[in-house]
């Protein structure tokens, strides 16, 4: 296995320099809250689209959507598919958002509905962005270094440590100095670095395994664990599960989630915000081919005997040290660097705005609501305050998490988040297109959506922890996590529709502008004003990119 030769290191550093130099310059342009939250509202569509790219794909992405392949083959590829949710994004949901000028996803909600709305889903959504989002991000990225650089601090646990605590800290100095604006602008420089390194694995690892062919017919011999659908036998990824689990994610994340709607917020105006999202809907078409695809050739490899992954405790390849492996293994000195910096790049540019995310939801959502009234300097003191707090807790949440994550966190991670898209994609879809939702409904159908989604994480991790004797709770403990998604929007969906009827209606002047049924005449010409015929056709050959490859890997293993 190839090391990091001074080439190799000398890359990283050139690029790491070009960062620093970045991040200065973004922090002598900090000034506002909406300097520091929303880069001024100054992206251009291709910074916003760039960043959404890169925000989403993160060392967790990498590193697990490679591993999901060794293990699973295609299973994962509808979860990389979502460039379809992201046309959704472009013309439903940024309208409404971008007009309505706010900072943040609660602070839309109260807006539709009422404060308490607001709190749980801030609250909520702080929690999980420490408890999941964070530490499996950071939990990817030490496992990058134990693999690169197993050596290097002694043993590969060393490195792992090392490489956990010393990007968390570092991206978190970035993202305090720099704010939105340096987390935007990294982002686009981070984007072609992620493109064009996992292109070239695919490049190499293919030329060394003997061409597409030869995959496709490996595959093809295991073709129950390598196809895109699975029959409803499955005990894992049954292809009815998929599509109900899928879009309630993609539109939970892409459409509601304040990590990503706070990039489309950032754009100059609603035309470029639409075009970011569209442009972001293009690039987010290639994970299926440049991380996905790379990790089934690392499998490949290792059956042909031409590449050795280290195997997990139940003797089988160690999936989420495929990708890092590959790198070591298959890439020239120099290139080698280039692509060691794109991972350590993935990880801090999901992390950084990981942590931006956080400060603004604190800032905003909580700090303001308590102490109204406080000057621009103070919040942006205060936000950067909440971000050095977020990357303590997710410190601290490593050692936790280290124990916690077996084989495969991309797996892993859609389960966790499985169980907390349903009530949050329920209340964002019927507030925008229902008007007689009300406030009521929205609170109780949240509220008990988080419950029992919480509920059912929790009997998982006692059942895998412990085991749980065979009864009502050991069976949802075992229930498929994809249906569980089904199941809780069914309930989120019944609830908020149920007491919306039962409680009086919300008053008109609430909801003008801020619903689908309610938007001025005014209004509406600006949206259409908004878009010409580029949008249009960047729309089609988004949809157009997806629907090839749905039917090409639909029936590629024959």
């Amino acid at each position: 296995m190839g090391g990091m030769s001074i080439i190799d290191w000398s890359v990283v550093a050139v690029y790491f320099a070009g960062l620093v130099a970045i991040v200065y310059w973004s922090s002598r342009q900090t000034s506002t809250t909406e300097d520091y939250f929303l880069a001024g509202r100054h992206a251009a569509w291709y910074v916003v689209g760039a960043s959404l790219f890169a925000s989403n794909i993160g060392s967790e992405h990498i590193v697990g959507l490679a591993g999901s392949g060794a293990a699973n083959g295609m299973a994962m590829a509808h979860w990389e598919l979502h460039a379809w949710v992201m046309i959704l994004l472009a013309w439903v949901f940024v309208p409404f958002y971008y007009k309505s000028g706010v900072f943040t996803m609660p602070e839309f909600l109260e807006r539709r509905f009422d404060s308490r709305t607001r709190w749980v889903l801030s609250l909520v959504s702080l929690a999980a962005y420490v408890l999941t989002k964070v530490s499996v991000t950071v939990y990817a990225g030490a496992l990058v270094f134990k693999t690169l650089l197993p050596d290097t601090f002694g043993t590969p646990d060393n490195a792992f440590w090392v490489g956990a605590f010393t990007t968390v800290i570092l991206t978190g100095l970035y993202t305090i100095f720099g704010g939105l604006r340096a987390v935007l602008y990294t982002e686009v420089v981070q984007a072609v670095v992620l493109l064009l390194g996992s292109f070239f694995i695919t490049w190499f690892g293919l030329g060394q395994l003997g061409g597409w062919g030869e995959l496709k017919m490996m595959a093809s011999e295991n073709a129950a664990s390598f196809a895109l659908w699975r029959p409803l036998s499955d005990p894992d990824f049954p292809w009815l599960g998929i599509l109900i689990a899928s879009p309630v994610i993609g539109i939970w994340y892409w459409c509601t989630d304040q990590y990503i709607i706070q990039r489309t917020l950032a754009a100059k105006n609603l035309k470029e915000a639409r075009r970011g999202a569209l442009f972001g809907g293009l690039l987010k078409v290639w994970p299926v081919m440049i991380f996905l695809v790379p990790g089934m050739i690392g499998w490949a490899l290792h059956e042909k005997g031409l590449m050795l992954i280290p195997l997990g405790s139940d003797g089988a390849i160690d999936g989420d040290q495929v990708f890092a492996t590959m790198v070591t293994s298959l890439l020239p000195e120099g290139l080698r660097g280039l692509v060691v910096a794109g991972l350590l790049s993935a990880l801090m540019s999901s992390l950084a705005s990981l942590f931006n995310s956080c400060a603004t939801l604190f800032t905003v959502d909580i700090y303001e609501k308590i102490k109204p009234g406080m000057s621009q300097k103070h919040l942006v003191m205060v936000g950067r305050i909440a971000t050095g707090c977020v990357v303590i807790a997710g410190l601290i949440w490593i050692p936790i998490m280290h124990k916690m994550a077996g084989g495969g966190i991309y797996t892993y991670l859609q389960a966790v988040q499985g169980y907390l898209a349903p009530p949050i994609t329920a209340v964002f879809l019927l507030g925008l297109f229902w008007r007689r939702c009300t406030s009521a409904g929205a609170f109780w159908g949240m509220l008990s959506g988080f419950l029992l989604g919480m509920a059912k994480l929790t009997l998982e991790a006692i059942n895998d922890s412990s085991g749980l004797s065979p009864g009502l709770f050991h069976s949802i403990a075992e229930f498929n996590f994809l249906y569980t998604s089904g199941v809780l929007l069914a309930i989120s969906l019944s609830t908020v529709i149920i007491i919306s009827l039962l409680t009086p209606r919300t008053p008109d002047a609430q909801v003008e502008g801020i619903t689908y049924a309610t938007l001025s005449a005014e209004d509406k010409q600006d949206i259409r004003a908004s878009w010409d015929k580029w949008d249009i056709i960047l729309t089609v050959v988004v949809a157009g990119l997806v629907v090839g490859i749905y039917l090409y890997f639909s029936f590629w293993l024959g």
